[in-house]
């Protein structure tokens, strides 16, 4: 198994606009073949700390989903709310 944590630092005026691209992509994501689970945590005492974590039951899904078009439609709405 392939545990993936993201650390994402967002635009605080966009941290809200994130967690609802977040929660609206979760189920097209855990449906992707060979997720097992994704989960989103704010930083505490932060405005737009984030943390996403996805569980793969192996590197290559992963990797299969990393150059799928599911992510790259994803990313290329997320990118655009980053800080850093």
């Amino acid at each position: 198994m392939i545990t993936r944590l993201v650390k994402l630092s967002l635009q605080p005026d966009r941290a809200a606009e994130f967690e609802h691209l977040f929660y609206q992509s979760q189920p097209l994501i855990e449906k992707f073949e060979g997720c097992q689970k994704t989960d989103l945590f704010k930083v505490a005492g932060t405005n737009a700390g984030y943390f996403t974590i996805s569980y793969w039951h192996s590197e290559q899904q992963l990797e299969n989903y990393r150059n799928s078009d599911l992510f790259k439609n994803v990313w290329s709405k997320v990118k655009p709310l980053f800080s850093e």
